[in-house]
């Protein structure tokens, strides 16, 4: 199989690559700056593309079985809390360049499978679990109508960005992701750093739902989506048993022998972080994957103890 990712050098992207390469299939990553992609797997290779049209690339679809459209502006302005804190604020700039980013990446993922000759089997594409916004303690299942928050905007059109490849008889999937688990980047350092200080407590109230999903299940899940035919539309991306941030906060200090203690008040986070603050932090989703178990698949950590024991330890 050969698979074109879109968004190919970001932590998903990367872990994705890694896992199809390490089964024999080819990855083609498509970046603005292919010279920077380093230490891909040799079944693995960049291609420049613009983020906004099929131009120079386009072709490639021809040769190819899926795409995976990963591709848009970073949330929450970067990885590490200094570059939260410096460019994560959501100014009027910053939020067009988010919703830019997505649907220019979907217009050019539409236009080049149109004009294939040869089109993919599957299409999948990403969206978050931002999808339904703020929504207390409701369980959140596909079917569950979207809110109307920047975040949840901004899924709703980055989700429809790709809809006409159905018209071209492609398949279709839409992943929206929860907050995925990982040592080598994304929420998790960030939310381990104060326990390891042993300032470690709730955000907020704490009392928000956490919708979290370990990468490896991340990987899995969306191999599932991409292998079997039968599956299409939207499916979420999380682990079946979500927490509290509370709850989720003292599993964390269990597992690193640390206090979970001193709460992160939330009048502070928004001074410090603006409206991203409300939007990331201090929501609650209580997301539920009904449809990925219902039709097969299996996690690997499916409970937050077993999922940071192998992540921390």
């Amino acid at each position: 199989m050969k698979v074109i990712i879109t968004g190919g050098s970001g932590l998903i992207g990367q872990e994705l690559t890694s896992s199809l390469c390490s089964d024999g299939h080819d990855v083609i990553i498509l970046s603005r700056n292919p010279e920077r992609v380093q230490n891909l797997p040799s079944k693995a290779r960049a291609e420049k593309w613009d983020g906004k049209t099929a131009q120079g690339w386009g072709g490639l679809v021809n040769e190819v079985d899926a795409i995976v459209n990963l591709a848009g502006e970073s949330i929450a302005g970067g990885d590490s809390l200094p570059e939260i804190l410096l460019r994560g604020r959501w100014t009027a700039a910053r939020k067009q360049a988010i919703l830019e980013s997505r649907l220019n990446a979907g217009k050019a993922v539409t236009e080049a499978v149109k004009a294939a000759s040869r089109k993919p089997a599957v299409v999948v594409q990403s969206s978050a679990v931002g999808f339904y916004g703020n929504q207390g303690n409701n369980e959140l299942t596909e079917t569950t109508p979207g809110g109307s928050d920047f975040l949840a905007n901004v899924c709703k059109q980055w989700e429809a960005s790709t809809a006409e490849v159905e018209a071209s008889g492609v398949r279709r999937v839409i992943i929206r992701t929860g907050v995925v688990l990982s040592t080598l980047g994304g929420v998790l350092p960030l939310i381990t750093f104060p326990y390891k200080l042993f300032g470690g407590g709730p955000i907020g109230s704490g009392k928000q739902w956490f919708p979290w999903i370990h990468m490896e299940d991340q990987i899995g899940a969306m191999r599932f989506l991409i292998d079997r035919s039968h599956t299409s539309g939207v499916y979420n991306l999380s682990a079946p048993q979500p927490l509290t941030n509370n709850d989720f906060g003292k599993v964390i200090g269990r597992t690193l022998g640390r206090p979970h203690w001193l709460p992160a008040p939330s009048f502070a986070l928004k001074l410090a972080l603006g409206e991203i603050a409300d939007s990331l932090l201090l929501t609650s989703q209580r997301q539920i994957p009904k449809r990925l178990t219902s039709q097969g698949y299996s996690f690997k950590f499916a409970d937050a103890g077993t999922a940071l024991k192998d992540l921390l330890r």
